[in-house]
């Protein structure tokens, strides 16, 4: 009997044969752009109602590969950073919003995961996870790694350098930033920002404190006086809410979603439910989780429904999404999907309504 992480692996080296691939030239990526009319069908509820355009960020293969496609940010000047897998491609692939490529860097990140923007102006930083090779790099927005960083030898727990397999960041104003090692032993390590250990919680096992998969992590800043962490632990279906010092405040449930990372945009959460049913088949929609968290909308999926103060188990709707693991929302509100084990599918953007 195959066990679930077998099952993921084959799922994997099927679509990996889906399409082509081929080299980019650093700085010689210039992408294709597509009209607004390829805008498809509206999913969403209530007030967070979307127009579909899949066709937003589809490229030649040939000269724009991708794989896996992880996570997005937008930098200050409303460029949009992604991560994508593989060593015969760029791992960083750069669009401006009409969908077209600006250029792509980077081929040292295969795993190339986790994606997180730091600082402000002409001094902001990526962060890029990579947990198949047990690091996570500090670099420009222009590709130069600024350092480097492996397993934490502070922490007891790591004997070997694969026992570290980071999946997000985090970074606070000040410069000290937050490593979630979602698929190695589940600590969160806490940083400086030279990238000295400080500190760090957590770790594999049941109970308010430990995680099950700590995918995604990020800085809760809607209440300024009183930041927290907000942290994925995937496999339980739920958020946990940390100080910053790392004691645990709250658990939030949320029944048959399988979260990546969570992403605050206003008053609301935005979070990519990457699976609901399966991990051998394409699956998963997006959720809007309001100031109160209750789920408002679930774009891709059944309306969202509670019952006795519980949310009820969401439906994919079988047709808008392919495995989505992350979501960027820009200052119009519109979203950017890139879609993890899709037939490497390009990123796709949802047109607000």
């Amino acid at each position: 009997m195959k066990t679930k992480n077998n099952k993921r692996r084959d799922f994997i080296k099927k679509t990996m044969s889906v399409a082509g691939a081929g080299l980019v030239a650093p700085g010689y990526t210039f992408g294709i752009t597509h009209s607004i009319k390829n805008v498809g069908e509206i999913v969403g509820h209530g007030n967070y109602r979307y127009r579909v355009d899949k066709q937003w960020g589809v490229q030649d293969p040939a000269k724009v590969p991708i794989n896996d496609c992880h996570e997005m940010v937008m930098d200050s000047k409303g460029r949009i950073f992604m991560t994508t897998t593989g060593t015969k491609n760029n791992n960083i692939i750069i669009y401006d919003t009409s969908g077209k490529v600006l250029n792509s860097w980077g081929t040292d990140f295969p795993g190339a995961h986790g994606l997180t923007i730091g600082g402000e102006g002409n001094d902001q930083f990526l962060f890029i996870t990579d947990p198949e090779t047990y690091q996570v790099h500090k670099t420009t927005l222009d590709g130069k790694i600024l350092f480097t960083l492996g397993r934490p030898k502070e922490v007891a727990a790591y004997t070997t350098d694969n026992q570290f397999r980071p999946t997000e960041t985090t970074v606070l104003p000040n410069g000290d930033f937050y490593v979630a090692d979602g698929y190695g032993e589940n600590y969160i390590i806490h940083y400086n920002e030279k990238g000295e250990y400080l500190g760090h919680f957590g770790g594999k096992g049941e109970g308010d404190s430990k995680f099950n998969c700590c995918h995604g992590i990020t800085v809760d800043a809607r209440n300024k006086e009183n930041p927290t962490l907000l942290i994925s632990s995937r496999g339980d279906k739920e958020f946990k809410r940390f100080s910053l010092g790392g004691q645990h405040l709250e658990t939030i449930p949320l029944p048959g979603c399988w979260i990546c990372r969570p992403v605050i945009h206003g008053e609301n959460i935005y979070f990519p439910v990457i699976v609901t049913k399966t991990w051998d088949s394409y699956d998963g929609m997006l959720a809007v989780l309001g100031p109160d968290n209750r789920v408002l909308s679930f774009p891709g999926g059944s309306k969202p429904e509670y019952t006795n103060g519980s949310l009820q188990k969401p439906e994919f709707d079988g047709k808008t999404f392919r495995n989505p693991h992350d979501v960027l929302v820009d200052k119009d509100e519109n979203l950017y999907v890139p879609q993890w084990a899709s037939g490497k599918t390009y990123p796709i953007k949802l047109h607000r309504v």
